[in-house]
């Protein structure tokens, strides 16, 4: 059952700074019941002097709805205006699929395993 059915929210957000990077941890369902709780965690990030990159890391997300793509789209929007570059990594499943589907999948830096973004911020240090 969907966090809109239940009423709450069955995301999980945690984030964690490296040398020119965030890196934020998405776990659940990225739904409009689950936005409230994921920009409270993106304020505080906004609050800090830009980073090089922030990154996404989306392995453990297991729906999205169009509320949630849309608000990727706002985060690589304001990534875009502050000068960092956004990585979404650990895209499988249900993130490629609609990634996929939707026609974003071109719009984003997207990698399947985490790993690999988190290389190209090691590389870029």
């Amino acid at each position: 059952m969907s966090s809109e059915a239940t009423g709450r929210s069955t995301l999980t957000v945690v984030s964690g700074l490296s040398r020119n990077a965030i890196i934020v941890r998405l776990e659940g369902e990225l739904d409009v019941g689950a936005l409230p709780i994921f920009k409270e965690h993106l304020q505080r990030i906004w609050d800090l002097p830009p980073k090089a990159f922030l990154v996404l890391d989306l392995s453990e997300v297991s729906f999205c709805d169009s509320m949630g793509l849309n608000e990727l789209v706002d985060i690589m929007q304001r990534c875009e205006s502050r000068g960092t570059r956004l990585l979404l990594g650990g895209v499988q499943g249900v993130m490629a699929r609609v990634l996929a589907i939707t026609g974003l999948r071109h719009a984003f830096e997207v990698f399947a395993r985490l790993d690999d973004a988190l290389r190209v911020t090691a590389a870029s240090s």
